[in-house]
This record gives C-alpha cells, sequence and structure tokens, in this order.
C-alpha cells in the first residue's frame, strides 16, 4: 500500500509555479520550504522544517539560497571576503543550476478538507 504524505507550506504570494522535475530552476521554493537539504543539515544543524536560509528577492521575484548568496550571513565563522567563494562552494554541494529535483506535487488550494 502506498502511504500518501501531504505538507502545508507557506511561500510569498509572488512566487513562482513549481517547475516540473528537471526543469530548470526558477526560484519558486517549494524544495527548500519542505524541509532543508544537506548542506542546511550539515552547516546549519537544522533538521526539519522549511530552511531558515530560504531568502525571498523582491527584485527578481523569486527565492535563493541564502548560503549561495551570502553564507557569511548564516555561517559566522566565514569571513565575508570569503562570500563569493562559500557561495560558489555551496551552490555546487546543492547542484544549483542542475534543474528542478523536487518531485512534489502542488495544490494551491487555500482550504483542503481532511
Amino acid at each position: 500500500m502506498k502511504k500518501i504524505q501531504f505538507q502545508e507550506v507557506e511561500l510569498h504570494p509572488q512566487s513562482p509555479e513549481k517547475p516540473v522535475y528537471g526543469a530548470p530552476c526558477n526560484g519558486c521554493g517549494i524544495c527548500c520550504a519542505a524541509g532543508p537539504c544537506p548542506v542546511a543539515l550539515v552547516f546549519l544543524f537544522q533538521f526539519k522544517g522549511k530552511c531558515r536560509a530560504l531568502l525571498w528577492q523582491d527584485e527578481t521575484g523569486r527565492y535563493v539560497c541564502g548560503m549561495v548568496a551570502s553564507p557569511d550571513r548564516y555561517v559566522k565563522l566565514i569571513p565575508e571576503k570569503w562570500r563569493a567563494s562559500g557561495g560558489r562552494f555551496f551552490a555546487s554541494r546543492i547542484a544549483a543550476g542542475a534543474g528542478c529535483d523536487s518531485a512534489a506535487e502542488i495544490d494551491t488550494r487555500t482550504e483542503i478538507s481532511r
């Protein structure tokens, strides 16, 4: 028997719709809102819930990974001068640019009957 799991996540009202699995990332934020990635587990010691490094950018209208954009803000041992190289390191660890890796099926109804 297949187990069905539902999870409610809250995202910015202007966030883009989730792309299909494997399509280029559009910054929808679904994957990071659903739970922490390996980078968050190891470097932020976050084991559940919406990733605290998930950042909304008004200017681009999309979510970005804070560990890529400004890792020194989240890991105090990283000096600001290493921001770019640290961001590249974390981007490679989350396969940034490799495409959507969330197989989540999205239901955008505001109320789900239980």
